[in-house]
């Protein structure tokens, strides 16, 4: 397009109002200034647009389809502003989120809905990845916050941390007989077990493998998924040992669906929470959240 907007705002007033006096009120400039616009666009386009006379300027075809697209456009544009305003006015906003599915169903959704009844008019979007992934999106500028588990190193990102986690392994006990009846001892169960473990990508596996490799034991059959909540399932039907977190199967536990194994040496706690990329601005709708999670935990 190689007319300015400005061009056809002022072609947009004169078609409207049928005549150059009264869209120069209008639009708070010269008459003389309207005519030279019209003049330099009819010029650009080669065409007439206008028909002049003593009762002011009617279109010409060419000007009639010429004003049924900039109408459209100008009607946009006019919607356009008019949701910014009610936008700003209702502190409307986006807020992209990143969890893994797991952190998703058991933590974050408690926090959103106590923090949508407060801010009903954000638009929320959730991206459920690993924490790694979720990490690189952040430094990415893709998303504006995830929830993830503490990590070892990672530039440029602010971390806050909500709880401590506690990673345990679980096994129905069907299973732990069937290993009592092949002569497993307690103290091998890990190694001669079928281990169910979230894979490699995720963050919790590779937290397991260095307790593995800490502990010095080895480990030979595994199945992995990369979703705890199927992981959960598979162990309740004796699949094998999963490990998992220890509030996310707490029903299981007191109602011995599923048994806790006993370590010899306990995997450490380790921190969840929320981190955003320190380098971004933080817009209206993060800082909200920010704000109410921080609130939330004193």
């Amino acid at each position: 397009m190689e007319q300015t907007l400005s061009s056809y705002r002022i072609f947009y007033a004169v078609a409207n109002n049928g005549n150059i006096s009264k869209a120069a009120k209008e639009l708070y400039i010269s008459q003389p200034a309207i005519s030279k616009s019209i003049q330099k666009l009819e010029e650009s386009l080669g065409v007439k647009l206008f028909e002049r006379s003593s009762r002011g300027v009617t279109m010409t075809p060419e000007g009639e389809l010429l004003y049924t697209h900039v109408k459209s456009a100008f009607e946009t544009l006019t919607i356009g502003e008019d949701r910014l305003r009610r936008s700003i006015a209702l502190g409307m906003g986006n807020l992209a989120i990143g969890a893994s599915s797991t952190l998703c169903k058991y933590i974050l959704l408690p926090y959103l809905k106590d923090f949508i009844k407060e801010y009903p008019h954000i638009n929320i979007s959730i991206a459920c990845h690993s924490t790694n992934r979720t990490l690189k999106l952040l430094e990415e500028e893709k998303l504006d916050i995830g929830l993830i588990g503490k990590p070892e190193f990672a530039k440029n990102i602010d971390f806050y941390p909500l709880q401590e986690i506690e990673d345990i392994f679980v096994a129905t006990h069907d299973y732990l007989h069937n290993l009592k009846v092949r002569g497993v001892g307690r103290q091998h169960i890990l190694q001669s077990s079928t281990l169910l473990l979230l894979d490699k990508e995720n963050m919790t596996r590779q937290y397991i493998d260095s307790y593995f490799q800490d502990s010095h034991i080895l480990v030979h059959n595994i199945i992995e998924v990369s979703n705890m909540d199927l992981l959960i399932e598979m162990a309740k039907i004796s699949l094998g040992v999963g490990c998992v977190i220890r509030s996310f199967v707490e029903a299981e536990l007191q109602n011995k669906t599923l048994m806790e194994i006993p370590l010899k040496h306990p995997i450490l706690q380790r921190e969840i929470g929320f981190a955003y990329n320190k380098n971004t601005k933080i817009s209206k709708s993060l800082a909200h959240f920010i704000e109410f999670y921080e609130a939330q935990n004193g």
